[in-house]
């Protein structure tokens, strides 16, 4: 079921939801609106010729107060807002509809497990001909929270737990790839 604006202003003023800074604007009908930070990465393509998921990926990391995306471009990106999530509810990233008509993808990866907390890390994708320029402050995407059936047994404690600022691929962290799955 996803959270009404009711419930939301509830929870976001008895702590159960934190969204920090919460803007005037941030609380809509089923979401809560978030604005891109000052901090971005991009890929450095010059000192590498093909990501290995075994490896830590190299980025070029820029704080500014705005940045233009090339056309057909990733990047990626942080909240200004730092977000905590009960263990009994989960959220997705959506981008707002008038960006995405912008031609500006946002999230490609964008759920928020039960229990985490941190500043969200957005992947970027400027799907249009033309730069996109972005200023930081922008209400750029929004949280829709849903609540689960039942609390989870265990709230979430990965390797993005606690992030601050602009977090890169931690792929490289994960368990080898199970050889014993059928077609290795």
């Amino acid at each position: 079921m996803v959270l009404s604006d009711r419930t939301l202003k509830k929870y976001l003023s008895d702590g159960t939801i934190v969204v920090d800074p919460l803007s005037e604007y941030a609380v809509r009908g089923a979401s809560v609106d978030l604005c891109i930070g000052n901090h971005f990465l991009i890929v450095d393509c010059n000192s590498m010729d093909v990501i290995k998921m075994d490896e830590p990926l190299a980025y070029r990391e820029l704080s500014a107060e705005s940045i233009t995306v090339p056309a057909h471009t990733f990047v990626l990106a942080t909240t200004v807002e730092y977000v905590k999530v009960p263990p009994f509810l989960t959220a997705a990233v959506e981008g707002r509809s008038s960006i995405g008509r912008l031609g500006l993808f946002i999230q490609n990866a964008g759920w928020i497990d039960p229990g985490f907390d941190g500043t969200i890390t957005l992947e970027l994708y400027n799907a249009n001909s033309l730069p996109i320029r972005i200023d930081a402050g922008r209400r750029l995407c929004q949280l829709v929270f849903y609540s689960m059936d039942q609390e989870v047994e265990k709230p979430y404690e990965g390797k993005y737990k606690g992030q601050r600022g602009t977090t890169g691929s931690n792929i490289s962290q994960d368990p080898e790839v199970d050889t014993t799955v059928k077609g290795y």
